[in-house]
């Protein structure tokens, strides 16, 4: 008895959405589409304008969401118009602390008062060497250091001529020369060499050794003092020099407290620098008067190392709250790092030498962060909770805290930190830190969770051909034909495989417009048209389909064999999706099935072989469910059978070839034949609802392309669940040729319609009675199940 399947077929209308052209029109005109920063996503948004907008402690956000949704573009996007109103945060430097020098003091300024504040201690510096050594040089200085010189020598002279008058009234003579102080005794008027005391006589010579010795012992005694009388000419001379160096900075420095005397931090710091300055100009003074001067001492390097400012974050008074994005959040790309140089094969620092992260860059706006990359760093996850916490930002160094050398670095002063962390995540994630973090719900209260899909709504659409339009601009066209945008709709709808929902992928809808952007150069054109979008669909199917092809023609070589005409009892053509890379495709797969008296129930070859995954093996335990439920009411299930994905080499998941298989088996329990120009998908449960499946599409057109290649007879097709339906968005060319009558797409909701259509024959219902009409396909499984259940018993089996 063979039955009529145009009952489950689909027509064309279904196969594909219907696009609203008007509304693409209209925003294809309207300049006000090119404003669109998010498309759909109302919960995101909401989400977000409330983190963005609540000011207090904890309510930082997590922008939940998979890669390439459009997740960063959108809020980076969305967070930049919505802080354009708040005003530029306070700028901040570091300066040198002249009473401890490891720990720089950090200085706040309104925004530009940190360059502002910089430039003028490099003009204090300029006015320093412009006033020095010219100070040193006047003839006021130079009288005073006589003077001062003036009164040592004297009173070393005094000291030596004493001894010298003593020296002349014995007969002595006294030479000074360079420093050195000899006597020589006089004989006949005349200074006496060596050879003339070697005639004198021993009691003469005695004499004058005698004298001699005096004289000695007389000149240590008058020259006793003379340490002291260096020691007082030095300091004076350096006294000298301080007041010189001191009334000579006088006037600078106090034209500066008058510039910030509102400024508390930087005065404390003026009185530091003008002990420090008269400290290093004394320096400077020194190597001026050296004989041999250093070549590597520069004066004014060696004043701003001391002196100038390291301005660690500077903003415009005009610029708005900073929004950034730290791509790779290691510790000191976030919290700043201190460089080293090498002098003289030691290691130095300084405070000039402290770098900013990406917090101090943020610090008063918005940080934007992937999480994935944060958690996988070291020490940053800890740290950036207890910035955040304690409101104050410290650049430790981690490596400290683990045993590694230590070299004598900084520990500059914290400052005020302000800034809104947005943590961009997926899902999983997210729950994760949930579950394993107690303080993540209390820093991170605000959920930012984006859909995977979009629904049509007249807005969505008038933002998705924005978001286009503004991108075309970007890369120089001039537009994009209605056609050609209604086709970007359709390959969205496909990429979410819904006909009422976008996919909040639009990074892939982009690729496609940059893909096609290059065809449309390529001809010259400055508008992208709908052929250019199809031959950029078309190369890219042939970039990444080697796999797909490959295993095509091992089907079309029947290397892998799969039927597409005439009948067989239990088997079924099913259809699998493989992902392979970033695309997704087709391919049927034969599915087979064998019953045999026994009782070791059914069988799962894949997962014997552990090869099926648990998904795909709960789906071949319900078939034992439904076995019992449909059939085995009155009598017990016993039966033995094996099912298998022939040729299936690979690990398999997921349950859509669940349908097929109890197919199969029931046509091996009934020995009814199943058509093998149809193929099936679909997962059921223990009631034998079909449920829908996904990649549905691919499926499709897997299956229709083979069919194609073989011939299409108008017999051929595929069958899906029915609430697949609304999941259809098929290639052009399948339409046409289900418009033509050369393929067909049955939708079915239960096991027994799908039975019904590959079979050709009444499933059968089950009467008030609780039996089902004669021959018809329950009707023999029941009595083969029945059959089967007595021989294993020992019965008669008939």
């Amino acid at each position: 008895m063979s039955v009529d399947s145009k009952a489950f077929a689909l027509a064309t209308d279904a196969l594909t959405p219907t696009i609203n052209r008007r509304v693409i029109n209209s925003a294809l005109k309207d300049e006000q589409a090119l404003n669109a920063t998010f498309i759909g996503q109302e919960r995101a948004r909401e989400a977000l304008t409330f983190g963005l907008g609540i000011d207090a402690i904890g309510y930082n956000l997590y922008v939940m969401g998979e890669p390439a949704t459009g997740r960063f573009t959108l809020v980076k996007d969305y967070i930049e118009r919505q802080v354009a109103r708040l005003s530029s945060p306070d700028d901040w430097c570091y300066i040198n602390n002249f009473d401890e020098e490891r720990e720089p003091v950090a200085l706040r300024f309104p925004p530009g008062g940190g360059k502002v504040f910089q430039k003028d201690i490099a003009q204090l510096i300029d006015d320093v060497l412009d006033t020095f050594p010219v100070a040193f040089d006047n003839p006021g200085y130079q009288r005073k250091r006589a003077s001062i010189s003036r009164d040592f020598e004297q009173k070393y002279d005094e000291a030596i001529d004493a001894v010298e008058r003593y020296a002349n009234a014995n007969d002595i003579a006294m030479f000074e020369e360079s420093g050195a102080i000899t006597f020589v005794p006089i004989v006949d008027g005349k200074p006496a060499n060596d050879s003339h005391v070697a005639t004198l006589s021993k009691q003469q010579r005695q004499h004058f050794y005698t004298l001699v010795d005096e004289l000695e012992n007389r000149l240590s005694e008058g020259l006793l003092s003379l340490p002291a009388w260096k020691r007082e000419n030095s300091e004076r001379l350096r006294e000298l020099d301080r007041g010189t160096a001191e009334q000579g900075i006088k006037t600078l420095i106090k034209d500066l407290e008058h510039q910030y005397a509102a400024n508390l931090g930087v005065m404390k710091y003026l009185k530091q620098l003008k002990t420090a300055l008269v400290d290093a100009i004394l320096v400077i003074h020194q190597e001026e008067q050296k004989e041999e001067k250093s070549d590597d001492f520069d004066k004014k390097i060696f004043l701003e190392e001391q002196l100038l400012p390291n301005v660690l974050v500077a903003n415009k008074r005009d610029d708005a709250a900073p929004v950034i994005y730290e791509p790779n959040p290691t510790y000191q790309n976030l919290f700043g790092k201190i460089e080293y140089t090498n002098i003289n094969g030691s290691v130095f620092t300084n405070y000039r030498m402290i770098q900013p992260g990406a917090l101090h860059r943020a610090n008063g706006g918005y940080l934007l962060l992937d999480v994935d990359q944060l958690i996988e760093q070291p020490y940053v996850w800890e740290t950036l909770k207890l910035a955040i916490k304690s409101g104050r930002l410290r650049m430790d160094l981690p490596q400290q805290d683990v045993g590694m050398v230590n070299n004598i670095t900084l520990n500059p002063q914290p400052i005020d930190l302000t800034v809104k962390i947005v943590l961009l995540g997926s899902r999983d994630l997210y729950y994760t830190l949930q579950d394993f973090d107690d303080e993540f719900d209390e820093l991170f209260r605000v959920l930012v969770d984006f859909d995977l899909e979009i629904p049509v709504t007249r807005q969505t659409l008038f933002d998705f051909v924005g978001k286009i339009r503004a991108h075309l601009a970007s890369l120089g066209l001039k537009g994009i034909t209605a056609n050609a945008m209604c086709r970007l709709v359709q390959f969205s709808l496909r990429k979410a495989e819904h006909k009422e929902k976008l996919s909040a992928h639009f990074a892939d809808v982009i690729e496609l417009v940059n893909e096609a952007h290059y065809f449309c150069a390529m001809a010259g054109a400055s508008e992208i048209e709908l052929g250019h979008l199809i031959t950029a669909l078309d190369a890219k199917k042939r970039r990444t389909g080697r796999v797909s092809q490959t295993l095509l023609n091992d089907i079309k070589e029947g290397h892998v064999l799969i039927d597409t005409e005439n009948k067989a009892v239990g088997k079924v053509n099913g259809l699998t999706v493989l992902d392979v890379g970033d695309t997704a495709f087709g391919t049927p797969a034969r599915i087979t099935a064998t019953v045999f008296a026994g009782a070791s129930g059914v069988v799962d070859i894949e997962r014997e072989v552990e090869l099926g995954q648990p998904i795909h093996s709960k789906g071949v335990m319900l078939l034992n469910g439904y076995l019992g439920n449909k059939y085995a009411q009155h009598f017990p299930l016993t039966l033995s059978a094996n099912i298998a994905l022939e040729q299936s080499y690979g690990h398999i998941d997921g349950d859509s070839a669940s349908l097929g298989e109890l197919v199969a088996l029931i046509s091996a329990l009934t020995e009814i034949p199943c058509l093998q120009t149809l193929a099936i998908t679909g997962s059921i449960n223990q009631y034998g609802e079909v449920q829908a499946v996904g990649g549905v599409n691919e499926k499709i057109e897997g299956f229709f392309d083979l069919c194609q290649y073989r011939g299409l007879t108008g017999t051929q097709g595929v069958i899906i669940p029915k609430s697949n339906a609304i999941n259809l968005v098929l290639d052009a060319t399948v339409v046409d040729a289900v418009k033509k009558g050369l393929f067909h797409i049955y939708t079915v909701e239960t096991v027994d319609d799908a039975l019904t259509i590959l079979m050709q024959q009444e499933a059968g219902k089950l009467s008030s009675k609780g039996r089902y009409p004669k021959n018809s396909i329950n009707y023999h499984a029941v009595n083969r199940l029945y059959n089967i259940a007595l021989i294993v018993s020992g019965g008669d089996g008939e």
